[in-house]
């Protein structure tokens, strides 16, 4: 099967022409295990796709709002509440030479809703469940049908986990060429093919990526020959690597070594507030947290604006509910969801019997820009009302059924509530059954939310949803951190507001290098 793998691999290859200038390295603080768009939700992955692969409908990254245009579908129309009709883009090369048509579609969304490896099970759960069947109609054109009406149709053929793969390819990789084998798509993590303006020459998994420009594409040139995605971990190493030159950005920069780069003439500082929450996540399923009174009295002590001042500059956003404005017309600030109140928290903690018995607090030491101190001050502020942390630093999160609490993410997957809150929350979503467990009624208000094409019920819909989550407390979102990046001065380049959190994108327009 290795031997298969690398020479489709090789095949990808043939064509490279010889480096020119126009080359980049970029010092990421940590790399994908593997690469394939349909099975990742990672904010790791997130990186990772959007140069080398490409939606049915594409959109303008430049704002952050929803602005759809063409992609490799050129025209789409929903033809009833529960239909889209699709025409594809002809002559559209997937990086191994051959043409995508619209059974490579077919293929791409059906590996994820016929659930054919655990993986897609999961993001069919969290992205595709009102998909119920997507047919060829002819080598161009395709159909999608869902179960419930879907008022997001177009969002969902934009999102990453819909980027289009090659199906012969696939299926050539391991085993019978007839059939989708669970190895073949374990082979094409490790030799991924898209359709995008760079294709990937090398790839050593959690170490580096490479990309070169794709002379075939079918849209505007890539404006580098190459660039090189390769993981530096250590904050301190990333920043020498930078300043000697060695890489030309680096990501994840905490606030507090923001000032070195820009005391540095040769060094700038790009940054957005990111589409992403960093949040505490309780599991009411635990007996030391199953009465929701002990869940809010512990969100109510957490003083998020000075969390935000003390470890963000004040640049991050400290949300009053789950929501963000690239929602559009679903954007809701004026919800009153998550609120600081210390006193209130001890009036909870005493009606609950609350016995000082230690919470436990998992973190990572790095995997999120500011982790472990944020849980160390929510420690601080916890033992403000009378509760004790038990503070675990690990890099391993075990069982489930023993996390008690935990710092977590919950990235805007999709321009909507159902994903960002919705992947995480939602009946069937990434949590539920895990570390909460709603009732019916809950469910009954997801529904009306998800799948109402009327955005005024959609909207007092959500708003019932997060007065239930106030109520509940399984979540509280601490803030949308402002994630900065490093780059030489030669470098012209800056995050995107219309994309999900930590995407690198490189294609025309988005990025430039000085002569």
């Amino acid at each position: 099967m290795t031997n298969r793998i690398l020479l489709a691999l090789g095949a990808v290859l043939l064509g490279t022409t010889a480096l020119a200038a126009a080359e980049l390295t970029v010092a990421t603080q940590n790399m994908s295990s593997f690469v394939d768009p349909g099975r990742d939700h990672s904010n790791v992955g997130s990186q990772n796709y959007v140069n080398a692969f490409d939606p049915l409908i594409e959109k303008d990254y430049s704002q952050a709002g929803a602005v759809f245009s063409p992609g490799l579908a050129t025209e789409w129309e929903q033809t009833s509440p529960t239909t889209m009709e699709v025409t594809l883009r002809e002559g559209v090369l997937f990086h191994d030479g051959t043409e995508m048509t619209a059974e490579d579609v077919v293929f791409s969304f059906h590996r994820i809703i016929d659930e054919l490896t655990p993986e897609y099970k999961s993001i069919k759960t969290q992205f595709f469940t009102n998909f119920e069947k997507v047919e060829a109609l002819d080598t161009y054109r395709v159909r999608f049908t869902t179960i419930n009406p879907e008022p997001l149709f177009e969002t969902l053929l934009n999102a990453q986990q819909g980027y289009i793969v090659p199906k012969a390819y696939i299926m050539g990789l391991t085993g019978d060429a007839e059939t989708a084998e669970i190895a073949d798509f374990e082979a094409f993590a490790l030799a991924p093919v898209g359709t995008g303006p760079y294709r990937i020459t090398r790839f050593q998994p959690g170490e580096n990526l490479v990309y070169e420009r794709f002379a075939d594409y079918y849209g505007d040139e890539a404006p580098l020959e190459r660039f090189e995605m390769r993981r530096i971990s250590e904050m301190a190493t990333r920043l020498t690597a930078l300043a000697n030159g060695e890489v030309d950005i680096i990501t994840n920069v905490p606030p507090d070594q923001l000032a070195t780069i820009e005391n540095n003439p040769n060094l700038k500082v790009e940054g957005a507030v990111t589409p992403l929450f960093h949040v505490v996540i309780y599991n009411a399923m635990h007996p030391k947290l199953e009465d929701k009174r002990i869940r809010q009295a512990l969100s109510l002590a957490i003083d998020r604006d000075l969390l935000n001042q003390a470890l963000w500059l004040g640049e991050a956003v400290v949300p009053s509910t789950h929501t963000y404005p690239q929602y559009g017309e679903l954007y809701m600030p004026e919800l009153e969801t998550f609120t600081y109140n210390p006193e209130r928290a001890r009036e909870l903690l005493a009606e609950a019997g609350y016995d000082g018995t230690p919470i436990r607090f998992d973190t990572d030491a790095v995997y999120y820009t500011n982790g472990l101190l944020a849980a160390q001050a929510i420690k601080e502020m916890w033992a403000a009302v009378g509760v004790e942390m038990d503070l675990n630093v690990t890099n391993s999160w075990g069982e489930p059924s023993a996390l008690e609490s935990r710092n977590w993410s919950n990235p805007m997957y999709f321009a909507d509530p159902a994903g960002s809150y919705g992947t995480m929350w939602a009946p069937g979503g990434a949590r539920i059954g895990n570390t909460w467990q709603p009732n019916e009624a809950y469910v009954e208000m997801w529904e009306r939310f998800r799948y109402s094409t009327d955005v005024e019920t959609r909207k007092a819909a959500y708003a019932e949803i997060m007065e239930y989550v106030a109520d509940e407390m399984p979540v509280l979102p601490l803030y949308q951190p402002y994630e900065s990046y490093g780059l030489r001065q030669s470098v012209e380049w800056k995050p995107l507001p219309g994309h999900i959190p930590y995407v690198l994108d490189f294609r025309a327009g988005s990025i430039a290098l000085a002569d």
